[in-house]
């Protein structure tokens, strides 16, 4: 019902009034303020017009108003918490709405939207510490002439926790980390793979993703749309791998050999000091992989063998293998 403002003062609208046509309230209510700009009702009816035309930042500036010139008005701080709500300053809904209740107790719309407010910030509690969870996780790629391998660094999950799913451009990998939680990794690849072609493995120290190429092309980013120009991938070895860094470069074994042997003969070192600085430098520039191989290699062989293959020399034992001129003797 419409409410008889005290004195000569313009009327109060009634709530079904503002509800029904909120944007001729507004323009009512405001001519009404410039008349009798202390009156914080006005203001307060004001800011739910604003509220159900979804201005919640001139709502909140109206119930401001209405609570500077009657601080114990309970509706100003209920749709004072409406409005921080909905532009999610969840924490401050929440202390107008609890100050309001404090007002009028008897106002089951205080209730109503205090138990929304909690909700929204458990909700967005969980959301932080997912992603706070997920970004811990890192994964990195690299290419040879037949695959793209993406690395996923996550450790001892199981063959059920893990779904990897290939379209022609799309990579979408799933991770069931606990209970209430996913890691989802998702790449909009930059060329195309032959999905049926493409594997998956998992490992105890990470989940190792193969995709098939269908053409030997290099692959100058893992994402994109494809626009970019297209290079014939050099002919080597799958056994050669070309790995994209943090320092973007790539780094190709065998070439790296080459050169360093180039660079020994500059230096003009001979035997074991030569050998030993081409092993050091492959050593300093390996990854954990190559390092883990050829230490394994190196102790097991009794310093007859060393190997940069992780994956032939990571699944057995390394034999001694002596020149062929030489006998292997254990004293």
């Amino acid at each position: 019902m419409a409410e008889a403002a005290a004195g000569p003062g313009p009327a109060r609208l009634a709530e079904e009034e503002v509800e029904k046509d909120p944007a001729a309230a507004v323009q009512k209510l405001s001519a009404a303020i410039e008349q009798e700009p202390s009156d914080a009702e006005y203001y307060c009816q004001r800011a739910y017009a604003y509220i159900l035309l979804q201005n919640y930042h001139g709502a909140i500036a109206d119930t401001k108003k209405a609570l500077a010139l009657d601080p114990n008005n309970a509706v100003a701080f209920l749709r004072q918490g409406i409005g921080e709500y909905h532009l999610k300053n969840y924490a401050s809904a929440l202390t107008c709405l609890r100050e309001g209740q404090k007002l009028n107790s008897a106002d089951t719309s205080f209730t109503v939207w205090i138990k929304i407010c909690e909700e929204a910030i458990s909700a967005g509690s969980q959301d932080e510490m997912h992603q706070s969870r997920s970004s811990k996780i890192k994964y990195d790629w690299y290419q040879t002439e037949s695959h793209v391998i993406v690395t996923i660094m996550i450790k001892n999950v199981k063959k059920d926790e893990v779904r990897v799913q290939f379209s022609e451009k799309e990579l979408n990998t799933l991770v069931k980390l606990s209970s209430e939680e996913d890691y989802n990794l998702k790449l909009n690849l930059l060329h195309p793979i032959i999905p049926e072609q493409s594997s998956f493995r998992i490992l105890s120290t990470k989940i190792e993703i193969k995709m098939k190429k269908p053409e030997a092309i290099r692959w100058e980013k893992l994402e994109g749309d494809g626009g970019s120009k297209l290079k014939q991938f050099t002919p080597v070895s799958d056994s050669v791998l070309l790995y994209p860094s943090s320092s973007h470069y790539t780094r190709n074994w065998d070439r790296l050999v080459v050169e360093l042997k180039e660079e020994e003969k500059n230096e003009k070192l001979e035997g074991d000091a030569a050998l030993n600085k081409l092993f050091q430098q492959i050593y300093s520039d390996g990854t954990d992989e190559v390092k883990r191989a050829m230490n394994k290699s190196f102790m097991e062989s009794g310093g007859t063998v060393l190997s940069t293959n992780w994956s032939d020399v990571g699944k057995r034992k390394v034999e001694v293998n002596p020149p062929d001129d030489m006998e292997w003797k254990k004293f």
